[in-house]
């Protein structure tokens, strides 16, 4: 029998038991890797200082931040060497505004505020900019150099639009990923401001969206318990 039929136990190598008072929804490493954040429907957002070679919490204390009054539903580190790698971005539910974060400074930047339903899922990109998924049916674009909304993007072209519940942005900057509570996926130029296509490859919500390195592929998860892969190269 060869060793694929036999999968080993994963070692874990780190626990932290009642690291929030609620349910986890979210996570994320910093770039430099010696940051956790986590996200918690206490209303907390949590940052757990780690290093990755021992595996281990450093023992500096945790950073604890209470901006948001509501379930915290992603956060994401800004990549790239303008926010130094430590600036957190949270949303959720309660205000409905995206929170940014200076962990190393351990203080609060900016409140962006636009959407009028819950935000579901966060994306950044090239160092400044964020993509907002929403309850209110719209994906808006942020950029923190401004800090402001830069572009809103509903999803009613086709009937009634839906519920944003991922968002992924390609490397090139280029494409905008969705995917919706109607089990639907939307495809968005983003340089041309302009609609690519919409289709439906689940038949439940689709809860992840993710591009492949070159972006020749789209990885979608869903509800109804399929992951797809769609080919982008075609048309």
């Amino acid at each position: 029998r060869s060793a694929y039929n036999t999968p080993k136990q994963p070692v874990v190598r780190f626990k932290r038991n009642k690291h929030h008072k609620g349910s986890i929804y979210c996570v994320a490493w910093s770039p430099c890797g010696q940051l956790l954040a986590t996200g918690s429907n206490d209303k907390y957002v949590k940052v757990l200082p780690f290093n990755a070679e021992t595996c281990n919490a450093t023992g500096r204390p945790d950073l604890e931040f209470s901006m948001h009054d509501g379930t915290i539903r992603d956060l994401a580190f800004m990549e790239g060497p303008e926010s130094g790698g430590a600036i957190l971005i949270s949303a959720g539910a309660g205000d409905c505004n995206i929170y940014t974060t200076d962990c190393q400074r351990g203080q609060g930047l900016h409140a962006l505020s636009g959407h009028t339903g819950h935000i579901l899922a966060l994306y950044t990109w090239s160092g400044w900019m964020i993509a907002s998924g929403s309850q209110d049916k719209t994906v808006r674009f942020w950029d923190l150099r401004v800090p402001s909304c830069v572009r809103v993007v509903g999803t009613t072209f086709h009937g009634t639009g839906s519920a944003v519940a991922s968002v992924a942005v390609d490397p090139s900057g280029r494409l905008l990923a969705t995917g919706q509570e109607d089990s639907s996926c939307m495809l968005y130029d983003i340089r041309g401001g302009r609609m690519v296509q919409s289709y439906h490859p689940h038949s439940s919500d689709v809860r992840s969206v993710r591009f492949s390195p070159g972006a020749h592929y789209l990885l979608t998860g869903s509800y109804d318990m399929k992951i797809k892969v769609t080919d982008l190269q075609g048309n």
